[in-house]
């Protein structure tokens, strides 16, 4: 990235969208300045100009919540960034996954693969905040030879209520293992886009 083509406002900022590198959710809006942006490509990790506290601030540097950076966009006028991050921990200071609400203002979902983004999210939420009681967070907590043997578990289910001839059993199942198959792809922080885009490839060949 040529920081010196980007167009920083009056006061020398940016503004910049972090958002999850894996869920794609929106994390937190904040500010840069080329200082702290240099900071940010040289160690990888989120750096922020404070407008309140006039000075820099690392994510993380007391809560322990960093966020390693995958890649940073800007737009078509390079007067915006958009910063792809692996979150490590809540990006919010109250705590939540991101910073923004969930409520969707009574909108009507219009995907019939909406509930796929909606999980994707919610499976990031709970790893990053790790809510005590939820079965996702014991699938976190007990690592990935845990995850691992719930998909096979899961994809042997699948397999017998296929050869039952059941749908009941079978929609069951195959909820299940697509479950479970989010949760492996989280903990092995590859986004689904990326599997999406084998099968697009795969479709055009």
């Amino acid at each position: 990235m040529n920081i010196a083509e980007l167009k920083f406002d009056e006061n020398g900022l940016i503004p910049a969208v972090v958002q999850d590198a894996v869920s794609k959710e929106v994390l937190t809006v904040a500010y840069m300045n080329e200082e702290s942006l240099k900071k940010t490509l040289e160690t990888k990790e989120t750096w922020f100009y404070s407008r309140s506290r006039q000075k820099l601030w690392h994510k993380g540097e007391t809560s322990g919540n960093t966020q390693t950076v995958q890649e940073i966009r800007y737009d078509c006028d390079k007067d915006a960034l958009v910063v792809l991050v692996i979150p490590n921990g809540p990006a919010c200071h109250t705590g939540q996954y991101s910073c923004f609400s969930k409520e969707n203002g009574g909108q009507v979902d219009g995907s019939r693969f909406d509930i796929i983004n909606k999980l994707e999210a919610v499976i990031a939420e709970r790893e990053a905040e790790r809510p005590e009681g939820s079965y996702t967070t014991y699938l976190f907590e007990k690592g990935l030879d845990k995850i691992l043997k719930k998909v096979g578990e899961e994809a042997s289910e699948v397999i017998i209520a296929a050869k039952n001839r059941s749908h009941d059993e079978l929609k069951w199942e195959a909820a299940d293992l697509l479950f479970h198959l989010l949760v492996l792809l989280r903990e092995q922080k590859l986004p689904l886009d990326e599997v999406l885009t084998v099968l697009k490839e795969r479709h055009e060949k």
